[in-house]
């Protein structure tokens, strides 16, 4: 039986809530994604609270509230205590998303929600969208389970593509349907129509508004409007309003490497860090921006969904002029007032409640004060209670061994025996006539004798008295400078540090929304005809699709049910759908004199190798596999590896033809190049395809070169057992006149299954090919040895 398999969604399937998911591997619980809404809302959480116990693994996709944002939470409430697996951008941006809802709640609102397998191999790589944003490989016993949601296939101005389309036939891919019914513009239209829309209103005289996220999508914002104010030589100021905004591009510095190729090549020869902004000024405060240039502005202000935090409040503020612009990037949640700003036609008006926190001052100051100290003094009073009866607990009941105040009235010794006998103990302080009852703690001041214990370590310790409490974690973490150690804005830290009384004060207003409003998709998501094309290159063998509105997940599901071999799923809320593989693999046990013969290739991420031997089985049942006793038959060739043009270059300088590296090529002879092209391993662990290609005009060194060439390969057991012959010939003036794919079969031209290609069959082969009107236009031919895992052909081709 194959490995075995369960998906249960716990949210996130049928509409755009947030993702989690419960992948069980054998018996191993991962949870993926542990994600929360901007509602905060905890009924999402229950079918999460039901199995927080039994989750052996976390593993995070990408740094956003809609993947991580309920993993304090959980951690906190519902005992989930497992490891969390992220790369390093999704934990340090991750950590600063959090903290940013968490200011931009606690500024208005009492917010305290955060507060404080054997032979599974998981593997993170590329996904695009969000920087450091991971697809997900859990591998067991040969069998690939691939997570992948919120992939992008494009690649962006500060992060790189998916590899998904490098993965081939895994057993399970689950992926979502949310953008399956988009389509979208090319990124040089899109990119121009949202320059010059925020570029008119400014020079209108309004105001731009981007509501973003904290350390997201943000960034690319960030750098297209940086490129096009240099370009432009632009004065408008443009702001970046955010809790953590300074520690975000802090930590953004660093992280470079995880970004496009072109940020790392560009840092890398000229060390020109792309967020080094000129033309963008980070605020931690509305204070600043209100301080700032009265005329037209961009500001790039979280949260996204206009739900709290600084973009609510300027919405407010700006909403009413129609000269200012609001620009959503991203779609917004459902429920959420910037989803309701996005619906068309957008509300004419809308209700929004504006909250401020405010110092306690007069007569709530002085009860604030008093009841403190009540609640500090009940605290004291129970903790006493507590110190007492453990000290009553660590005494004893008995009077005559605990008590040091009672002499034993049957004991005969003098009361000086009575001291020296319990020198180990405790040394009893005797006063004459007075007997304390037995309730009594130490009243007298005894003496304890300090004896401390030892083993061959040293002195037994107790690990719980050297525990750093949560507590004094907050505080030494709320270090003032914005610093790359996790540090925090003076204006982020005096929001946790501020002891002062206060309390919120609420007020409701309807706000006339008479500004442009206008939604530009920068989610930085796949479209539905990408993925669909993506997900039938990738071919799994069981897809499940999650996360997605009702339409477009069974949009996706009809179009992929119409596709052979492929087995669709797409469960609802706590549904455990089992897409356990069919296919049977077995644990066998090599003995070591077998293993010391077996020769392993390296294919992909794998390795391979011929082993001829006899199955048995050990006293524990286990398959054992022994070496033959016969000798073992002859095996199909199969050509497994990489292919070195050192190789090339020995051998044929072997057989007499001077040969030299020269520009990436071996130049042979006078005339003729070899080049390798392609691959083998690519990223995914599926086998990729090698070429040799050998250049230059027909002579006798070419097909000389040619068949060493091909013995060479001939001589790393592999054999060619069909030529593939594809003709292309480019007619000076003539067009183009292709005959293509004529195959031939050796055992049918020579009478033998396996054969070496020499000159006079090259010469053959390529003469029947020639035509009455070809002209004397050509000159080269071009030989193409193409290596796949399990064939191999040529191809022949005619090129001016």
């Amino acid at each position: 039986m194959g490995t075995s398999v369960q998906v249960t969604p716990l949210s996130g399937v049928y509409n755009e809530n947030p993702l989690s998911y419960l992948v069980s591997i054998d018996g191993f619980n991962f949870l993926i994604d542990c994600g929360w809404n901007d509602h905060f809302d905890p009924s999402l959480l229950q079918p999460l609270s039901k199995v927080a116990s039994k989750i052996d693994a976390v593993l995070i996709t990408y740094g956003d509230m809609l993947h991580l944002g309920a993993l304090p939470f959980a951690m906190k409430q519902f005992g989930l205590n497992a490891p969390v697996f992220s790369t390093e951008p999704v934990y340090r941006l991750g950590l600063l998303t959090m903290y940013d809802q968490s200011f931009s709640r606690k500024a208005v609102s009492e917010f305290d929600l955060f507060r404080k397998g054997e032979g599974i191999v998981i593997a993170p790589h590329v996904a695009g969208h969000l920087l450091g944003g991971t697809v997900w490989k859990i591998t067991k016993d040969g069998e690939d389970v691939v997570y992948a949601v919120d992939f992008n296939h494009r690649k962006e101005r500060h992060l790189n593509g998916t590899v998904l389309e490098s993965f081939y036939r895994p057993a399970v891919l689950i992926t979502d349907a949310y953008n399956a019914l988009n389509s979208q513009p090319s990124r040089q239209q899109r990119d121009k129509q949202f320059l010059e829309t925020i570029l008119k209103t400014l020079e209108g005289g309004g105001n731009v508004l981007l509501p973003v996220d904290s350390a997201g999508r943000v960034l690319e914002l960030l750098l297209i409007l940086e490129h096009f104010w240099g370009q432009r030589f632009l004065n408008y100021p443009i702001f970046f309003l955010s809790y953590v905004s300074s520690s975000t591009i802090d930590y953004i510095k660093s992280f470079l490497e995880w970004m496009s190729d072109s940020i790392a090549k560009s840092f890398e020869t000229s060390r020109d860090n792309a967020f080094l902004m000129k033309h963008v000024t980070l605020l931690i405060g509305k204070e600043e921006l209100d301080n700032a240039s009265t005329g037209p502005k961009v500001v790039l202000a979280s949260v996204a969904s206009l739900e709290a935090g600084f973009s609510h409040d300027i919405f407010a503020e700006w909403a009413a002029d129609v000269k200012n612009l609001v620009l959503f990037t991203e779609r917004g949640q459902f429920g959420t007032l910037a989803r309701m700003l996005q619906a068309d036609p957008p509300p004419k008006a809308v209700k929004m409640t504006m909250s401020r926190r405010v110092p306690l001052v007069g007569d709530e100051l002085i009860a604030y004060e008093e009841e403190q100290k009540r609640l500090k003094r009940e605290e004291e009073l129970k903790a006493s209670l507590i110190k007492e009866e453990e000290l009553k607990v660590s005494h004893g009941p008995d009077n005559n061994s605990s008590d040091p105040m009672v002499i034993d009235s049957g004991n005969t010794h003098s009361p000086l025996d009575v001291v020296g006998s319990r020198g180990s103990g405790h040394r009893d302080v005797l006063i004459d006539g007075f007997v304390p009852p037995s309730t009594s703690v130490a009243p007298m001041f005894p003496f304890y004798e300090n004896s401390l214990e030892w083993d061959e370590f040293g002195e037994v310790i107790n690990p719980d008295d050297y525990v750093v409490q949560d507590e004094d974690m907050d505080q030494s973490a709320m270090h003032v400078g914005g610093d790359i150690d996790g540090k925090f804005d003076e204006g982020s830290a005096s929001l946790i540090l501020d002891t002062k009384p206060s309390k919120v004060v609420s007020n409701e207003l309807t706000v006339q929304v008479k500004c442009s409003l206008i939604y530009m998709d920068y989610e930085g998501r796949s479209d539905g005809r990408s993925i669909k094309s993506i997900l039938t290159h990738v071919a799994p063998l069981k897809l499940v699709l999650v996360h997605g509105s009702a339409e477009a997940t069974e949009h996706l599901k009809q179009h992929f049910l119409n596709i052979k071999n492929v087995q669709v799923y797409a469960p609802q809320i706590e549904e455990t759908i089992d897409v356990t593989s069919d296919l049977c693999a077995y644990k066998v046990q090599l003995s070591e004199k077998l293993m010391s013969n077996v020769l392993f290739k390296k294919l992909g991420d794998y390795e391979v190798a011929w082993v001829d031997a006899e199955v048995g089985k050990t006293e524990n049942d286990m398959l054992s596999i022994l070496p033959i006793s016969s000798p073992a038959p002859p095996h199909k060739p199969v050509l497994v590896g990489d292919l070195k043009m050192a190789d090339f270059k020995q051998f044929l300088a072997s057989k007499g033809v001077q040969v030299e590296f020269a520009g990436g090529a071996l130049r042979c002879g006078e005339y003729v190049t070899l080049r390798k092209v392609g691959n083998p391993s690519q990223k995914g662990g599926t086998s990729g395809t090698q070429q040799i290609i050998i250049e230059g005009p027909l002579c006798e060194d070419y097909y000389k070169i040619l068949a060493l060439n091909v013995q060479l390969l001939g001589l790393k057991t592999l054999a060619i057992s069909y030529i593939r012959v594809e003709l292309k010939l480019w007619a000076t003036g003539h067009g183009i006149l292709e005959r293509n794919m004529a195959l031939w079969n050796l055992s049918s031209l020579a009478g033998a299954q396996q054969h070496f290609l020499d000159s006079k069959l090259l010469c053959m082969l390529s003469k029947s090919f020639f035509f009455t009107d070809m002209h004397s236009d050509y000159r080269n031919f071009r030989i193409l040895i193409s290596l796949f895992q399990m064939d191999f052909g040529i191809a022949i081709s005619v090129s001016v």
